[in-house]
């Protein structure tokens, strides 16, 4: 991505920064400082870097300041390998860093939605004065299909900035008050009250913004639940299995926070089993048993150290739970 923007130049034509940092935590500070003036900044990386960004993308969380960053997940522990993993799931839905904050998660399962949700990502953003992130993997990052691009949006002059960002640090025009960002408050009273409306401000995130998407759910007697390229995966596994007489559908979150806990509930009541397909040991299955809370039988299948399953191997776990 770095390369193409540096033979394309837009700083050229459409005022776009694009800055090669020294490191993942130059990288997110960048982005911090970048967003806290009220522009739309981005960063990306893979597994471990992502990591290494958590004391950052804490920080925005509690300053609330909105930004985006992108994690094209690789095999772990540690370094581990750069082949495909979905093993950031906790780290992306529960929060990396130190603290009680969220980070808005967005997991494509196509490179049509990756590019998609780069614009959907700034929108929550900035709705929500919140740090989003794309959750994409090995997979997907390295996937070539066609494209269609999202139209252009033009740079915002700074007078637009202010106007639409009065939060945003800018300098002080006249009539205007001093802008302090920071996450610090000495004071134990006033940081409460802070989390508080932190909490509150993402309980309204998982009011407003569930996205989900469901295949052949209709007549389904069992359901697969997965997300981003074990969702890919998991089509084919559906379409199998539907050939070999078993009704099972497709169950996709797209948000992983704010997470479909309400929807996955429902759909526990019209199926008899469910597998949650992912690239891990098992991490997205925790949240699906919270939400069928007993209502059916809830089993995990994955693969680990960067292996792929075979839309078959999901066929077969599936033929267990059943």
């Amino acid at each position: 991505m770095i390369e193409t923007l540096a033979e394309l130049k837009p700083w050229e034509t459409t005022g776009m920064q694009v800055v090669q940092a020294e490191s993942e935590l130059a990288s997110i500070y960048m982005v911090y400082g970048a967003a806290g003036a009220g522009k739309r900044a981005m960063t990306s990386s893979s597994s471990p870097g992502i990591a290494l960004m958590q004391e950052g993308i804490t920080y925005m969380a509690g300053a609330e300041v909105p930004g985006v960053f992108v994690n094209v997940q690789r095999g772990g522990p540690g370094l581990g390998t750069i082949q495909p993993s979905q093993g950031d799931y906790f780290q992306a839905t529960r929060g990396g860093g130190n603290g009680d904050y969220k980070v808005i998660v967005l997991a494509p399962s196509s490179v049509q939605e990756m590019a998609d949700f780069v614009d959907l990502a700034f929108e929550l953003a900035f709705k929500y004065r919140n740090p989003t992130m794309i959750l994409s993997d090995g997979v997907i990052g390295q996937m070539m299909e066609k494209v269609v691009l999202p139209p252009f949006k033009p740079r915002r002059t700074d007078e637009e900035v202010i106007k639409q960002c009065p939060w945003a640090s800018t300098g002080k025009p006249k009539n205007r008050e001093r802008v302090v960002i920071t996450s610090l408050e000495l004071k134990p009273e006033i940081m409460e009250q802070r989390n508080i409306a932190l909490q509150e401000k993402y309980a309204k995130i998982q009011e407003n913004e569930v996205r989900y998407e469901e295949q052949l759910m209709d007549d389904a007697e069992y359901a697969i639940v997965a997300f981003g390229s074990a969702a890919r995966i998991a089509e084919k596994s559906v379409e199998i299995a539907r050939e070999q007489g078993i009704k099972v559908g497709l169950f996709r979150p797209i948000t992983l926070f704010p997470f479909p806990t309400k929807q996955i509930a429902e759909l526990s009541k019209k199926v008899k089993g469910i597998l949650v397909a992912e690239i891990n040991a098992g991490q997205m299955v925790q949240d699906v048993r919270l939400a069928v809370n007993g209502t059916v039988p809830v089993e995990q299948f994955g693969r680990l150290g960067g292996i792929v399953p075979d839309p078959e191997e999901i066929v077969e776990a599936l033929k267990k739970v059943m």
